[in-house]
C-alpha cells in the first residue's frame, strides 16, 4: 500500500501506538489501514459417488484441476459463497451438507473453507474460470494435476472419511516451508 484510501497521502508502514503489528498508517489523517486474511470458500461436490473437479482457466495454476472455490464476497455467508463459486466455476447447483475443512494458509493470508455438497440434479459444465468440469471416481482423481495443497488435503480427508462413512470437520494448517539450500 502506498497511499491512504481516506485522504490520498503517502502511508507509513509501522507499529501504531497501542498495537503490536506493523500496519499501514497515514501520518496525515491518522487512519490505520488494517489488512486481514481472505476467505476462500468452496465445495466437495458429489454426484453418484463421483467428485466434481474443474480445470482452471485462470492463473495461478492454469490448466490444473481444482475443487470449485473462490474468494468470499461481502454480504454473503461462507456457505453462500461456496454454493455461488460452485455455480460460477462448474455451472452446478448444489445442496450444502455441512462445513468439512478449514485450512489456514498463513503465508498467503488466506483461510480455505470447503463444504461437503451434493449436485442437485447431476448437471454441470464449465464456467468462465474453468476450461472444463468432470466427475471423477476416487481412483480417477488426477493427483499430479491438482492445483493447490488445500484441494489435495481436502480430497485426502474426503476419501479416508468416505471409507468410514463419517465426515467430521477437519481443521489444519498449511505453512510455507522454505527449501533448504544444499550447497
Amino acid at each position: 500500500m502506498k497511499y491512504c484510501s481516506s485522504c490520498g497521502h503517502s502511508v507509513e508502514h509501522r507499529v501504531p501506538e497501542g498495537d503490536n503489528r506493523h500496519r499501514y498508517v497515514c501520518p496525515n489523517c491518522d487512519t490505520i489501514h488494517y489488512q486481514n486474511p481472505r476467505i476462500v470458500a468452496g465445495t466437495v461436490p458429489v454426484w453418484e459417488g463421483k467428485i466434481l473437479l474443474c480445470r482452471r482457466a485462470i492463473e495461478p495454476r492454469y490448466g490444473y484441476w481444482t475443487l470449485p472455490a473462490g474468494f468470499m464476497e461481502n454480504s454473503e455467508t461462507t456457505n453462500e459463497a461456496a454454493a455461488r463459486e460452485t455455480w460460477e466455476e462448474a455451472l452446478a447447483e448444489v445442496s450444502i451438507e455441512g462445513l468439512y475443512t478449514i485450512i489456514h494458509v498463513p503465508h498467503i493470508d488466506q483461510v480455505h473453507m470447503f463444504y461437503r455438497a451434493t449436485l442437485t440434479n447431476g448437471s454441470f459444465g464449465a464456467g468462465e474460470e474453468s476450461l472444463e468440469s468432470q466427475l471423477f471416481s476416487i481412483d480417477e482423481i488426477p493427483w499430479d494435476e491438482l492445483s493447490f495443497p488445500t484441494v489435495k488435503r481436502t480430497l485426502e480427508y474426503f476419501i479416508a472419511d468416505q471409507k468410514e462413512s463419517h465426515f467430521p470437520l477437519h481443521v489444519s494448517d498449511i505453512r510455507f516451508q522454505p527449501s533448504r539450500d544444499k550447497r
